[in-house]
């Protein structure tokens, strides 16, 4: 099982826009560090080793925090319960990070 570092992404603006999965060449830098702030968790730490690193992306490569982001990171195929070496005790931290999140910034509850 992979030691995962949670973090809280840094966003600039909120949006409901249809999610996909951002790939590194979606971002306008190639600064792990400023791509990391999209993301909730890192197999290496913040910033990471590699892009492959980063988990569960919530931020848009603009920079907006996405509710369908959100949703799909909290639960389903997508979810960070589907990563095969996260253990039980982080996932429920970035569920409750994500839940916080979608309650703070979009009013809305996240099922599960």
């Amino acid at each position: 099982m992979s030691d995962y570092e949670m973090h809280e992404p840094d966003y600039s603006d909120t949006t409901e826009e249809d999610w996909g999965d951002p790939q590194l060449n979606d971002f306008e830098t190639d600064d792990l560090g400023e791509v990391a702030d999209h993301f909730v968790l890192s197999s290496s730490g913040f910033p990471p080793e590699n892009f492959s690193d980063l988990k569960v992306p919530v931020v848009d490569p603009e920079g907006n925090l996405n509710l369908n982001a959100l949703q799909t990171a909290h639960g389903g195929a997508h979810s960070v319960e589907a990563i095969d070496d996260v253990d039980e005790g982080t996932a429920e931290d970035v569920k409750e990070l994500l839940e916080k999140l979608a309650r703070q910034e979009f009013d809305h509850e996240l099922g599960d």
